[in-house]
């Protein structure tokens, strides 16, 4: 089911089509080695799972801390409104708080996404003056 949402976030944010040999070994890597990475899944009794998000590390040496990254975020279109991000958000801050090494969260979206952006600000986050930049190794 993580792969198929992530490829599903992948179609609808960038209009990608991901290859599904490599994203089954990406969320596999993710699922059988933690420093790679942890999903967090909502659930409905009925529907099964309806919502997921992925934190990665990064570790600060200003802060002497680490910041997690969300990131493979997604809610099934169906239940989209409906709080899952925000309950998905609030228990990965409550682990954060818990954790006490753990000096931010942060994501990156898609520029125009202004449906996310405006659900990110909601729950408090703010945006940066920095700027991704990238180099593909190929």
């Amino acid at each position: 089911m993580i792969a198929e949402f992530n490829t599903l976030l992948a179609r609808e944010t960038e209009e990608l089509q991901l290859e599904p040999a490599t994203i089954n070994a990406g969320v596999a890597a993710v699922l059988s080695d933690s420093s790679k990475g942890i999903y967090f899944v909502a659930e409905d009794a009925q529907a099964g799972i309806i919502g997921q998000l992925m934190i990665t590390y990064e570790w600060s040496d200003w802060r002497n801390a680490t910041i997690w990254w969300i990131q493979s975020v997604y809610v099934r279109e169906d239940f989209r409104g409906r709080g899952v991000f925000k309950a998905l958000f609030e228990y990965l801050t409550r682990l954060a708080h818990e954790a006490k090494d753990v000096c931010s969260l942060r994501l990156y979206m898609e520029r125009d996404n202004e449906a996310a952006r405006q659900s990110y600000r909601k729950l408090g986050m703010k945006e940066m003056s920095y700027e991704v930049l990238e180099f593909v190794i190929e």
